[in-house]
């Protein structure tokens, strides 16, 4: 008896659910609303950055020879003055010597020459030679003042070239690429630099390019360039493995002139490096931050994608839903769109279940408080055991 009253009551109470649940096939489905509002929206917009250090010198050779030493190694700090190639001075060597022979030679000829002269003078004033005879040695020792100095004027640069074959930075910073070694043949005619060395002491500059239209939405409070720059918000750099780096920048250049072909402007910004984690060569993403007043936002999730268009659910007034096609900018934070037509002020607009649902369907909506409200009281009824009500 006991498992028979059992048996009916449990096909009574599947009897009544399965009425319950008849019943609620015709109940009109609960969405949260939205109703829009407009707001300032802050952006940030990304380009594309190269980075270089404050100064990239060229280390070329002044002299050709063949490298007998190298004095430093690729990615080492190096100070203004210091050795980084010796070249073969042997050729060198000899020209200096030669040199001061010359000069050596040279002032011989002077000294032989003054005493020439000195020995006319005296003469002349007796009246045993003529004038003439005196001019002639004069310009003699004057050729022979002037070949000394031609002489010296070699031996100058003679030193020089020796000076040359050693290979100095010309300022402090840091070596890349050392593409000759030992033994090879360098010349000032060579295509390839020696190595190149980058300033990257305190600073490094960021190179980046903005379209016009950008640019005038930076700069769109008037005044000089140099005002305009001064007025521009710190910028962020994200690094090339999607790390930001972690000193802001500043703008400090803006090109005057407007590419015609690709209707952009080149910029660059100044980013300290004290901890020398930037490096020249290396690239990235500027981030500049605006804001834009007077928009109106939706969330994502809130929006159908179809070819490329996004679409939304406007509730109407007899409170059934309108699939409508919204323009949205190309900028956006990856969690709301900020519209530019298709929607105004005061209109509401489905935010959740929109892949479900339908143009012109009825809805009930409510507020996302309410949602939220509703939410949290299922899941009490799921705690407490109250099934009857929990997945309602």
């Amino acid at each position: 008896m006991r498992s028979r009253f059992a048996l009916i009551a449990f096909c009574l109470a599947l009897l009544s659910a399965c009425g319950n649940k008849g019943n609620d096939t015709g109940k009109v489905p609960e969405y949260a609303v939205l109703e829009l509002r407009q707001t300032t929206a802050h952006l940030t917009t990304s380009y594309p950055a190269s980075i270089r250090g404050k100064q990239d010198v060229e280390i070329r050779p002044q002299v050709s020879g063949f490298i007998t030493k190298l004095c430093v190694d690729e990615g080492a700090t190096v100070r203004r003055g210091q050795l980084l190639f010796m070249i073969d001075p042997t050729q060198y060597e000899a020209a200096v010597r030669t040199a001061k022979a010359a000069v050596e030679t040279a002032k011989a000829a002077v000294s032989t020459q003054q005493i020439t002269v000195d020995n006319k003078r005296a003469l002349n004033k007796k009246q045993i030679i003529s004038d003439y005879d005196l001019s002639m040695a004069e310009n003699t020792y004057a050729q022979a003042q002037a070949q000394l100095a031609q002489a010296q004027a070699q031996l100058v640069a003679a030193n020089q070239n020796l000076s040359f074959t050693e290979v100095r930075s010309p300022s402090d910073g840091v070596i890349n690429d050392i593409p000759y070694r030992v033994g090879a043949l360098v010349s000032p005619s060579i295509a390839t630099p020696m190595t190149t060395v980058s300033d990257m002491s305190e600073e490094v500059y960021v190179y980046f390019s903005m379209t016009e239209k950008d640019l005038l939405a930076l700069t769109r409070e008037g005044g000089t360039l140099a005002e305009q720059v001064a007025k521009m918000p710190a910028v962020k750099l994200r690094l090339s493995d999607g790390t930001m780096y972690g000193e802001d920048g500043r703008i400090d250049a803006v090109t005057g002139v407007i590419d015609q072909s690709t209707g952009s402007v080149s910029m660059r910004a100044i980013f300290p490096n004290k901890q020398h984690i930037l490096r020249s060569g290396g690239s990235g993403n500027v981030m500049i931050p605006y804001d834009e007043n007077n928009v109106i936002s939706v969330p994502q999730e809130a929006t159908v994608e179809i070819q490329d268009k996004k679409f939304v659910y406007v509730l109407q007034p007899d409170e059934t839903v309108k699939f409508t096609q919204i323009g949205v900018y190309n900028l956006d934070d990856g969690k709301v769109y900020l519209v530019t037509s298709g929607l105004k002020t005061g209109d509401k607009i489905v935010i959740e279940g929109v892949q479900t649902l339908k143009d012109g369907e009825k809805i009930k909506p409510i507020t996302p408080a309410q949602k939220e409200a509703t939410y949290k009281q299922h899941l009490e009824d799921q705690r407490d055991g109250k099934l009857e009500t929990a997945f309602n």
